[in-house]
């Protein structure tokens, strides 16, 4: 049976997502993922996608309305992030944010470029680069 068989009902929402599949669930929540440029207080930003526990995701909408800033959600990454070698699956820790802004994430310190690149930082040069990249396609 193929993956579009199998599929029976799908919510998508502009922050959250439920997958029904015949014999599961997915959930997911939309994410922001920083990427710090040195010497810029304003980091590169990417709007990504995470696949969470179905408790990370009742608990998450539970306090939509009032997030708990100490929660963290481990999830995996289910975004493609242009400009980066294969970023699916990468293991991200999500953490919520006040004021209706969107969670942000911390990806595992690998040595996966995307990751490197958060935790060390872009230089200037390479986040123009990248924006021009972006705007030509």
């Amino acid at each position: 049976m193929s993956e579009d068989q199998r599929l029976n009902d799908a919510k998508l929402g502009p922050d959250l997502c439920i997958i029904h599949a015949s014999d599961h669930f997915d959930f997911f929540i939309r994410v922001c993922l920083e990427i710090p440029i040195r010497g810029v207080d304003q980091p590169f930003l990417w709007g990504v996608w995470i696949s969470v526990r179905e408790s990370s995701f009742r608990r998450y909408g539970d306090t939509w309305d009032n997030p708990v800033e100490t929660d963290e959600y481990f999830g995996w990454l289910c975004s493609k992030v242009s400009l980066y070698p294969d970023t699916l699956g990468l293991k991200t820790l999500a953490h919520p944010k006040s004021n209706g802004r969107r969670p942000t994430i911390t990806l595992e310190p690998t040595d996966h470029l995307l990751s490197v690149d958060c935790r060390e930082g872009l230089t200037i040069g390479r986040a123009q680069q990248m924006a021009e990249q972006l705007m030509h396609r």
